[in-house]
């Protein structure tokens, strides 16, 4: 399939969980991939695995939470593949504690990077596209508690209800240069972040409409929707993920 050839996609937080499966399925479609990740040795070894099956990717070590970093990317991307089509903003962390032990570390650590960084790659990512005279999309990873509060998350409900406004936002404003942004809001996804804890993880899936965890390549088979021509009347969107978490709840 040559769906995606001659498109130059980066995906910040590229070399596991959601990143990796979208990194996997567009370059599957002919797009050349740029690896971001602070795990460097992780996105190097997505690369290859990508170009031994004849793909094309690149990997890029970043630190997501500095807007320099972002910027380097870009340019970086640019200089090595020639253009930038689009952007998926993806990288993300958490930390749980209660909101009276909420301290400031602990929030800018989780805004740095769950928001900051999807301003940084927006800006620099739209700018760049401006430039080139590019018709992109950018893609940012919020989360069903961008929409509802979780206990022990203040940070990173705040960040993702951000990310949902800013991709609202930025549709709005880059529209008149024809680039598309737009959301997709994951519910749990089953991926190493949640641990072995079974009974956690049974806990969490009785919290879909269908009980299971959601794996990580079905929310990736939305964001490839995105990025493809036939979701180009999908403009400040964000998409639920969530096998209707959002929808209903039992108690």
């Amino acid at each position: 399939m040559s769906e995606q050839n001659g498109k130059v996609i980066i995906i910040t937080g590229g070399a596991s969980g959601i990143g990796k499966e979208t990194a996997l399925q567009l370059s599957d479609l002919g797009a050349t991939i740029v690896i971001a990740d602070y795990n460097e040795e992780g996105a190097r070894k997505l690369a290859s695995e990508i170009e031994a099956g004849g793909g094309t990717a690149g990997a890029y070590k970043v630190d997501v939470s500095k807007g320099d970093e972002i910027k380097a990317l870009i340019d970086w991307t640019v200089e090595k593949y020639g253009t930038l089509s689009g952007i998926f903003n993806n990288a993300g962390i958490g930390l749980v504690k209660p909101f009276l032990e909420m301290d400031p570390e602990s929030y800018h650590r989780v805004i740095d990077v769950d928001q900051h960084s999807v301003y940084y790659g927006m800006y620099y990512g739209a700018k760049k596209m401006v430039e080139l005279n590019v018709q992109g999309t950018i893609v940012n990873t919020a989360s069903i508690y961008g929409s509802i509060a979780a206990v022990g998350s203040f940070n990173y409900n705040a960040a993702k209800a951000a990310v949902v406004m800013m991709s609202k936002s930025g549709a709005l404003e880059l529209a008149e240069h024809g680039i598309r942004v737009v959301g997709v809001a994951p519910g749990f996804i089953d991926t190493p972040i949640l641990g072995d804890d079974k009974a956690m993880k049974d806990a969490l899936a009785t919290q879909h409409m269908r009980g299971e965890l959601i794996q990580p390549e079905k929310v990736a088979s939305v964001v490839t929707f995105l990025f493809s021509d036939a979701a180009s009347a999908v403009n400040g969107s964000t998409i639920a993920v969530d096998d209707g978490f959002l929808s209903f709840k039992t108690k």
